[in-house]
């Protein structure tokens, strides 16, 4: 009977060893999924390695308040035209849509 010692080294070894196939078999896996890719035409997001609001696909939202042919979502600081708006005595209210 092996001791307790014996089996943490046969388990190390193959851990050891499971690495070395691990790396060995990965860039065969890289090339198959690359060209998988490329075959189909996937992108990260088809992937969903990528999120919809990432870089340079900004959502709009909605527009909450206007004043002629300016609108606010009602989001992030209020633009110039409202806090003039509010400043001259009007709401908020005046100006929803």
């Amino acid at each position: 009977m092996a001791t307790y010692e014996e089996i943490q080294e046969q388990i190390r070894r193959l851990q050891q060893q499971a690495e070395e196939v691990r790396l060995q078999e990965l860039n065969s896996v890289i090339n198959d999924i690359k060209a998988k890719i490329q075959q189909y035409g996937l992108t990260a997001r088809d992937l969903g390695l990528s999120s919809a609001r990432g870089r340079g696909s900004k959502s709009v939202l909605p527009a909450k308040y206007r004043k002629g042919q300016q609108s606010w979502s009602g989001r992030g600081r209020q633009p110039k035209w409202i806090v003039e708006h509010l400043a001259a005595g009007g709401s908020l209210d005046d100006l929803a849509i």
